[in-house]
């Protein structure tokens, strides 16, 4: 395990290095240091003097890789390429590009147990309701129940999330006034702002994923072990509760495994329209104000959250089905 473990990670590593640098390399060939600093000034006021300016209290002045005028190893580090790249691997996230934005390492956390707010009772609340919602229509198979459940799970994942947070907003927050339309205040009363837009995001995804466990299940229940239980005289309750969902845990977990790097992402759509203070309308944020330096920082940040949800879910394999060997 220890093994397995310590090379997934080194995998893990690589990949990470290779999507940062991919990452480096391809945004300053599209963006030089005086673009990005014309675009934060704004074209109006632009003067050489200024992006100069700009570029020494951002650290852009420096060379891109290789600093010819220092010596021993500043040369390698007082390079835009190990201040804005390598050290993000230290967690060193730097400062932002535009004016008023300081430490992004700072705002993340903050903005991260904001956007955990809102994402973790979506994503536990989502595997707790596709989950129940499949078995029933599994239960139910070849009946109207199932035929009008999968209907209803069609027409919910054909709906766009925007459609949900519009209906929603208009419903709850303007005619039956039992919600704000948007914002958010810390504390207990994070709540009553938070609760519409995880209910609409829950709404907004059940359809996909209690088809795809269906799916599964489905799969699962042809099996010989499934007709073996039912030939001990197991109710068909037991035999899909205690054998049909244990089987399907595993594809169930990759597919919420997927999902689990946007708990401390944010949502972009939901935290931009309900004004929430999370990393998904952070993101939004610096692309409208072109700050790269927090675009960057998000781009490394979703690579090493992937990376780490995928490792904890074939360690979750091993828990729920002993038979599987990580090596």
């Amino acid at each position: 395990m220890l093994r397995y473990l310590l090379r997934r990670l080194a995998y893990g590593f690589t990949i990470l290095l290779g999507v940062n640098l991919l990452t480096f390399v391809l945004f300053f060939q599209v963006n030089t240091p005086d673009d990005m600093a014309r675009l934060n000034i704004g074209g109006k006021r632009v003067t050489p003097e200024l992006i100069a300016k700009w570029k020494v209290e951002r650290g852009y002045d420096k060379p891109m890789y290789w600093n010819e005028a220092r010596e021993g190893s500043d040369k390698l580090t007082q390079t835009i390429f190990w201040e804005r790249s390598v050290s993000l691997f230290a967690l060193d996230f730097g400062r932002a590009d535009s004016e008023s934005a300081g430490d992004i390492g700072a705002e993340v956390a903050k903005r991260m147990a904001v956007s955990l707010q809102l994402a973790l009772p979506v994503f536990l609340l989502q595997l707790i309701a596709s989950t129940v919602f499949a078995l029933v229509l599994v239960f139910f198979r070849g009946t109207r129940i199932d035929f009008w459940g999968v209907v209803l799970c069609v027409v919910m994942l054909s709906i766009s999330a925007l459609f949900y947070i519009v209906i929603g907003q208009y419903l709850f927050a303007r005619v039956l006034k039992l919600v704000p339309v948007s914002g958010y205040a810390g504390g207990l009363t994070a709540a009553k702002f938070l609760i519409l837009p995880v209910l609409l995001s829950l709404l907004s995804r059940l359809g996909t994923e209690a088809r795809l466990y269906r799916a599964m299940m489905l799969e699962e229940i042809g099996k010989d072990y499934v007709r073996t239980a039912r030939a001990k005289g197991l109710s068909e309750a037991i035999v899909l509760g205690r054998h049909v969902l244990r089987n399907a845990l595993i594809p169930i977990l990759t597919s919420a495994g997927g999902y689990l790097p946007y708990v401390f992402l944010g949502s972009l759509v939901f935290e931009s329209f309900f004004a929430i203070p999370g990393l998904g309308s952070y993101v939004i944020d610096a692309i409208s104000g072109q700050d790269f330096a927090i675009v960057r920082t998000m781009v490394f940040l979703g690579s090493l959250l992937y990376i780490l949800s995928y490792i904890l879910v074939d360690l979750a394999y091993s828990w729920v089905d002993p038979r599987v060997r990580l090596a």
